[in-house]
């Protein structure tokens, strides 16, 4: 019971902060030109950066030390040659060039958003023990992300690029892309067995749907980009900080959520400032240079811990997140073998 209820608060923790971030950032989004207020800047860090440092936290879990040391080329190699990349390209790049490149970033980083959103799905079907997303569902949630991240590159204004929208003319087949997703989601979830389509699934499947629609529907970069960065991210601490409690009791579960929250404040501080030396000198972009290359060490190191699909991941998030991953034989939705065992990251 006690799960079932744990389960529950998640779902409901989880659409309440994904639709609350967006409608707080429409509300506190200012006018164009001007900065933003002191609210929507302290989400954006928390979203933004404190979400991305908590992703060090996995470095102090010994059993996760462990299967990283058994993979270095993902959890080490990788994350080190992005940062040094992204330092030496931020550093030697002019800056216009260096806007160019940023366009394909920020597609990773909302295909990324998509991919939780996906995982988010299935974890919901997990702990509500019933049918995983389907083909059909899983591929509309796919779609729809492909259409939101080719909304923003038509708009590169909406990410607060100043490049040349090359790729306006087919904002209009975006937006159509976007609305048929939404539209082959509703099937999928139509096609299901009543006893599959709980409203806990088609609240958090819908949301997950038109989780982009903001692009389509703003010409501000903050009402349009600033609530989906801010509902990821806290949808990702959401996740974390019931991973770091989830097998601990009394002063243990304390000292880990200590822990998580140091790294995610202290770590989140530094990547913020980093963020902020674009417009320096080429030294001084080094820094922004390091803030996109742990932005995307995060991408990576992320997309293993959190794949489902693998052995390690499910077993060691089924021992801290029991009620959102029962066990196999309660809970179909998690075969190791179905594809729509999607990853979080």
């Amino acid at each position: 019971m006690a799960a079932e209820h744990s389960a529950r608060a998640w779902r409901v923790a989880t659409v309440a902060v994904t639709l609350g971030a967006g409608a707080a950032a429409i509300a506190l989004a200012p006018p164009t030109g001007v900065r933003p207020s002191e609210a929507l800047a302290f989400l954006l860090f928390v979203g933004s950066s404190v979400h991305v440092a908590s992703t060090g936290w996995f470095y102090t879990v010994p059993a996760v030390r462990a299967h990283m040391r058994r993979h270095p080329a993902r959890y080490l190699w990788w994350p080190a040659a992005l940062l040094a990349g992204a330092c030496a390209v931020a550093a030697t790049v002019p800056r216009t060039a260096l806007y160019w490149l940023l366009v394909p970033y920020f597609g990773w980083q909302f295909w990324h958003y998509q991919k939780q959103n996906l995982g988010i799905v299935a974890l919901t079907a997990s702990s509500l023990r019933i049918a995983p997303p389907s083909r059909t569902e899983r591929r509309a949630l796919h779609t729809a992300g492909v259409a939101m991240i080719a909304g923003l590159l038509t708009r590169p204004s909406l990410l607060q690029l100043p490049v040349r929208a090359i790729l306006a003319p087919l904002w209009p087949a975006a937006a159509a892309g976007f609305a048929v997703a939404v539209v082959a989601g509703l099937w999928g979830l139509a096609r299901r067995a009543p006893t599959d389509r709980s409203a806990g699934y088609c609240t958090v499947l819908l949301t997950s749907l038109a989780f982009g629609l903001p692009v389509f529907l703003f010409g501000s970069p903050y009402a349009a980009v600033a609530g989906l960065t801010v509902a990821h991210g806290l949808q990702y601490l959401l996740l974390m900080a019931m991973l770091t409690a989830g097998s601990e009791h009394g002063a243990a579960r304390l000292g880990r959520l200590a822990v998580l929250c140091n790294i995610a404040l202290l770590g989140g501080a530094l990547l913020a400032l980093a963020s902020d030396q674009l417009a320096a000198r080429p030294a001084g972009r080094m820094l922004f240079g390091l803030f996109l290359g742990a932005v995307m060490a995060h991408f990576v190191i992320d997309a293993g811990l959190w794949r489902l699909r693998e052995q390690f991941p499910r077993t060691f998030l089924a021992s801290r997140l029991p009620a959102l991953m029962p066990p196999a034989r309660h809970a179909p939705a998690m075969s190791a073998a179905d594809p729509s065992c999607a990853g979080i990251g």
